[in-house]
């Protein structure tokens, strides 16, 4: 898990917003992993998907059992999102996806932080990770993290254990899923203001 840093500014200026997800968003969720080529959508899922498996997919989450992440840009593009879909009896499974033009900058392991903090508020004990050997990314969060990871022909199953939400740890979840939220409420409202200005000046 990522530890907070000593200084409270230098905190505030690389604070990147991950936002909960809800039924308004599942367009954005749709789109971003429409977005994602063959070789993306190979890694995201473990195998080939095509665009109606991925609609039926995104029709099928279930944001009351499990939880659905996201970073957002400043036009309000979904640049990377997580899955955590409750799997019974303590445990979930999580998933992650990055756009090729945000990667190389921590999103997969932000995500990954985020969704282990909300897995714990939910009462996981134990995060389950599919994925290929050959998705290093992956592989990598799942290995610093310090699961326990079982290969087989090509693809890789992680299992970490999860330790109970302590009070500090879970007042602090909850204030930084508020300020997502207020950011993202922001930008929207930028963006509007900004097409309501476009609208003027061409008329």
């Amino acid at each position: 898990m990522s530890t907070l840093p000593l200084n409270p500014l230098n905190a505030l200026l690389d604070w990147i917003p991950v936002r909960s997800l809800s039924e308004e968003d599942r367009p954005a969720m749709l789109a971003h992993l429409l977005a994602l080529n063959e070789s993306d959508r190979n890694m995201r899922f473990g195998q080939a998907v095509g665009d109606e498996q991925i609609r039926h997919y995104v029709a099928g989450i279930s944001l009351r059992e499990g939880e659905v992440l996201g970073i957002f840009n400043r036009k309000l593009e979904l640049l990377g999102l997580s899955h955590l879909a409750d799997l019974g009896e303590g445990q979930a499974e999580f998933g992650v996806s990055v756009l090729p033009k945000a990667r190389g900058r921590g999103f997969g392991q932000l995500l990954f932080d985020h969704a282990c903090l909300h897995a714990r508020a939910r009462g996981v004990s134990e995060l389950v990770i599919h994925t290929l050997t050959e998705n290093a990314a992956m592989m990598a969060i799942a290995q610093r993290a310090g699961a326990s990871i079982v290969r087989e022909s090509g693809e890789a199953m992680a299992r970490l254990s999860l330790p109970r939400l302590d009070v500090g740890e879970r007042w602090l979840a909850l204030l930084d899923d508020q300020a997502a939220e207020l950011d993202y409420r922001l930008k929207a409202g930028r963006l509007r203001m900004q097409g309501m200005l476009t609208a003027l000046e061409a008329d």
